[in-house]
């Protein structure tokens, strides 16, 4: 299944343009509630200055990634950071947390204060267990990204463990991230459910099927199937996923 961006949820208020791939708040449709173990995967812009104030979550991980821009987390566990592009990032929301997330711009550290919009990827799983410890964990990985190869940026399989960035609660389920150059051609992870978000740029699934930023699809059994970026390259995630929420 195609997803085009356009035909995306969409939130627009004065600070934010968001667009879900799947029912967020107040957008629902019972036929498109989450795909394999991802809920939630949002393609978000918040203005200079404004932001996500603090709010609660509970029994969810949560990883961010930042295309351009730079995201200030908060949380009442005490972790704090500045996340950028190249930076995986994970919040296991565990038994409950409060974060607040804000375009760095809200900040002044000495030098004028950024003025860009911050735009930035977050995806939600289910982890395996809840009720866990609330946790949070990055690693900056933008030398790996640029060799222009596929990168397990944050993942709970066992076949990832020794080359993930991060770790989330999910034993089922992985995110690979790409920064392909031009007319790259990638194989993406062969698993029972594969979301594949074009972030920027545009590819080309085997078979001639071309998805452009914002474009997603929803491959199941696919085998292991290649893409090739376009004349400008293209950044993607992939969730590789080997169950389905029940």
């Amino acid at each position: 299944m195609i997803q085009r961006a356009s035909d995306r949820f969409a939130t627009e208020v004065s600070w934010l343009d968001s667009h879900h791939c799947f029912s967020f708040g107040p957008h629902y449709d019972p036929t498109n509630t989450h795909f394999g173990l991802l809920l939630v995967s949002n393609d978000d812009v918040v203005a200079a200055g404004t932001g996500f104030d603090t709010h609660p979550h509970r029994d969810m991980e949560i990883v961010t990634w930042v295309l351009s821009g730079s995201l200030v987390h908060q949380d009442s566990e005490g972790n704090n950071g500045v996340i950028y592009p190249g930076l995986a990032q994970r919040m296991s929301a565990g038994r409950g947390i409060l974060h607040s997330e804000k375009n760095d711009s809200w900040r002044v550290t000495g030098s004028p204060a950024h003025t860009e919009p911050v735009h930035f990827v977050q995806m939600w799983v289910i982890p395996d267990s809840s009720g866990i410890k609330p946790g949070y964990e990055q690693l900056d990985i933008n030398s790996q990204l640029d060799a222009g190869e596929l990168v397990v940026v944050a993942s709970g399989l066992d076949q990832h463990k020794d080359e993930r960035a991060i770790r989330i609660q999910q034993s089922q389920a992985g995110l690979v991230a790409g920064r392909l150059p031009a007319a790259a051609r990638r194989t993406l992870p062969d698993a029972p459910f594969l979301h594949l978000f074009v972030a920027r740029g545009d590819v080309t699934i085997e078979g001639g099927q071309r998805l452009s930023a914002g474009d997603a699809a929803r491959l199941r059994d696919s085998g292991g199937v290649a893409v090739t970026a376009g004349a400008a390259g293209a950044e993607i995630l992939v969730w590789q996923m080997y169950a389905e929420l029940g």
